[in-house]
């Protein structure tokens, strides 16, 4: 099934670049902004080998907490608006029990008069600092 979507009169491309940077700054602090999220949002989490789902604000900051307990930074990212809303593709990097830990995320977001409605998100993996270097030491990025 396969769905399109008019763009919601209220979305301007200010209005996703709000939302975009306050989807940067959840992420950064754990905290969603004030509006971010739509009260009945959905979260569909995909990661390497597995898959997980929310459903409202609470849900959806307790999932996220769970694999990124404390504040990070988002030193690279992409944004691209959508009809709906936007795909916002981020680096993270992040200190846990001692190690640092880096991933790439992609996440396509629905917007709504509310905030986000919906939120899939794709990431690679959290790598530790062990897999950051041996990635390093076998590949040379052409971009970082």
């Amino acid at each position: 099934m396969s769905t399109t979507t008019a763009a919601p009169a209220y979305l301007s491309t200010d209005r996703v670049r709000e939302v975009a940077d306050a989807m940067i700054t959840f992420l950064e602090t754990g905290r969603p902004p004030q509006g971010l999220f739509a009260p009945d949002v959905f979260c569909d989490f995909t990661m390497p080998r597995w898959r997980l789902q929310a459903l409202g604000v609470p849900d959806l900051v307790a999932l996220r907490l769970a694999g990124h307990p404390g504040p990070g930074r988002v030193p690279r990212h992409r944004l691209d608006p959508t009809p709906t809303g936007f795909v916002l593709e981020v680096e993270e990097q992040w200190e846990q029990d001692g190690e640092h830990w880096y991933c790439r995320e992609l996440f396509r977001a629905d917007v709504g008069a509310e905030g986000i409605e919906r939120l899939s998100v794709y990431c690679t993996g959290d790598w530790d600092r062990a897999r950051v270097a041996e990635h390093a030491a076998e590949v040379t990025l052409i971009r970082p």
